[in-house]
């Protein structure tokens, strides 16, 4: 397992970092998209896993973060887990080259949470805990000191380009508060620069950016990454 930035998360960000999600990219040309996304001033890469059991998609697997990997050695690479059995997923991807893996609350029983926690750190990787837009904030109160990053979710996952849900930024109000100043708050789902103030005001500093980001060219990408930053706009 390779962890060529551990500490990409661990500390606090001058400015909140920006995840390109890789799903919203270009898959014939997947790893050049990617180091473009990175070159335009993203931080860390985004690997939404699918597996048509717990979200209606089926996406990215094991080989995919390993030839990610491969192609950029020095990537930040951030796995979101949508799965129904994550155990069964967390050791392949650790050993493809994951940085991260977060997996849902929803999809676990709560005795499974801090051993699972436990179980990604064993491999060498930082561990995510997600809930969905209609899992209450408050479940996860007694599982918001485990992880090393808590993961909203802005959107019903399953599928990019949807609409952002406000009732996330209501969320991220009552869990940033009891997260200490090593844990980051991370949102996934229709970010934009339209609502990226309100989503940096409510607490988060990690920021999935899909669509608004990756289905734009080359040369517009610097300019969103720096409006959603909240560094300047987008021309």
């Amino acid at each position: 397992m390779v962890s060529p930035q551990p500490s990409l998360l661990s500390a606090p960000p001058a400015h909140p970092l920006i995840a390109p999600s890789v799903i919203a990219g270009d898959f014939a040309n997947a790893a050049q998209d990617a180091a473009d996304a990175l070159a335009a001033g993203a931080d860390l890469l985004h690997l939404d896993v699918m597996d048509g059991h717990f979200v209606p998609n089926l996406t990215l697997g094991p080989d995919y973060c390993r030839c990610l990997r491969r192609a950029l050695p020095g990537a930040y690479l951030d796995v979101h887990l949508m799965v129904a059995d994550p155990a069964r997923f967390i050791p392949p991807f650790a050993a493809a080259g994951a940085n991260h893996i977060s997996f849902h609350l929803e999809a676990v029983e709560p005795e499974a949470i801090e051993p699972l926690i436990a179980k990604i750190r064993s491999l060498g990787v930082a561990a995510g805990l997600v809930i969905n837009p209609p899992t209450a904030a408050e479940s996860l109160l007694p599982f918001v000191h485990l992880p090393d990053l808590v993961l909203i979710m802005s959107v019903n996952p399953g599928f990019s380009g949807q609409a952002f849900i406000p009732s996330a930024l209501d969320k991220a109000r009552l869990i940033r508060p009891r997260l200490r100043p090593h844990q980051r708050l991370q949102v996934d789902g229709g970010v934009s620069p339209a609502n990226a103030r309100l989503v940096r005001e409510a607490g988060f500093d990690v920021l999935v950016a899909g669509s608004a980001l990756m289905s734009r060219p080359s040369a517009e990408r610097p300019s969103i990454v720096a409006s959603l930053k909240g560094l300047g706009r987008v021309r």
